[in-house]
């Protein structure tokens, strides 16, 4: 593991009025260029799994997927991925989340997690709770534990942790 040296948030980019005006977006693209930030986070979500007994780590499109898959190889477990709506060629179970104006849907493969197995779900950022929540209702939908939820980045101001009341849940990175 690392002794967390590294200021991760030094290495994050943020970008005024992106996608839209008002909004700050956290760009973790520098980061994930840098080898050594990109070992310390990686590193750091895996021991937050670790004794966990993680069986599988859940990764939502896109983001999640660049570290979840990562943080399931250090833990030695599986790696499911949540994709929305349409994008996964096998049965599915979905999940529906709002958004400012609207809704939409995350799946994954009806097989993927198998009742009782210990699931870690990751994503890259936690701003309202909506997307982690509809990750926390397709594990349990199969049967799963949710084990913990990691995120690189929380944006505080917005609340999401209220919405996840009752799981344990790590960010490396809050704003």
């Amino acid at each position: 593991m690392t002794d967390g040296l590294i200021d991760l948030a030094a290495k994050v980019r943020a970008i005024p009025d992106f996608p839209k005006e008002g909004v700050l977006f956290r760009d973790i693209m520098p980061l994930l260029q840098d080898p050594a930030a990109l070992r310390e986070a990686v590193d750091r979500i895996v021991e937050y799994g670790t004794g966990r007994h993680i069986d599988v780590v859940l990764g939502a499109e896109a983001r999640g997927f660049i570290l979840g898959a990562a943080v399931a190889y250090g833990l030695g477990a599986g790696f499911v991925c949540a994709r929305k709506s349409g994008k996964l060629p096998y049965e599915t179970v979905s999940a529906e989340y709002d958004l400012e104006y609207g809704t939409d849907k995350l799946e994954i493969h009806a097989d993927a997690i198998k009742p009782g197995q210990n699931v870690l779900i990751h994503d890259d950022l936690l701003a309202t709770g909506g997307t982690a929540k509809a990750k926390i209702e397709l594990v349990e939908k199969l049967g799963g534990n949710v084990a913990g939820l990691a995120f690189l980045i929380e944006l505080s101001a917005l609340k999401g942790r209220d919405k996840l009341r009752g799981y344990d849940v790590f960010s490396l990175i809050a704003y």
